[in-house]
């Protein structure tokens, strides 16, 4: 068989979301992680991610960029992206503390929907992402 990589940009939305799944899990595989696609978002989440420690569960939104939305406040959702070859997992309720101290919560957007992204991290949320980063 005569394997050809894919172009990401190619592909549709859906096939984008399926492929970062993959490649977020393989990546969460390599800390103990399996990880179980829910078919519909359960309680916010598009996956969920078992270790192997039998104690941690985590509830797993997937985006295409950082991401901070009302809907995921106070429900344990961790928000996970790819930037390139980079993966970050991060507590939404954590980020969100970083968004309101920095003043993001005062913005006319955020009262009004409720929801920020950025197509690429911002110079002032790169120290605070880097211990989400997933090596």
């Amino acid at each position: 068989m005569n394997f050809k990589k894919i172009i990401y940009s190619k592909l549709n939305s859906r096939q984008q979301e399926s492929y970062n799944y993959q490649k977020v899990s393989s990546r969460l595989a390599d800390y103990g992680f399996q990880t179980i696609k829910l078919s519909d978002d359960w309680k916010g989440a598009d996956f969920l991610a078992q270790h192997t420690d039998g104690k941690t569960l985590l509830k797993i939104q997937l985006k295409s960029r950082l991401t901070l939305d009302k809907k995921y406040l106070d429900k344990g959702i961790h928000i996970c992206f790819r930037q390139g070859s980079y993966i970050y997992l991060y507590d939404h309720d954590e980020i969100i503390k970083v968004f309101n101290g920095k003043g993001g919560d005062q913005t006319k957007s955020w009262k009004e929907k409720g929801i920020y992204h950025w197509p690429k991290i911002p110079q002032s949320y790169n120290k605070h992402l880097l211990k989400f980063l997933i090596k």
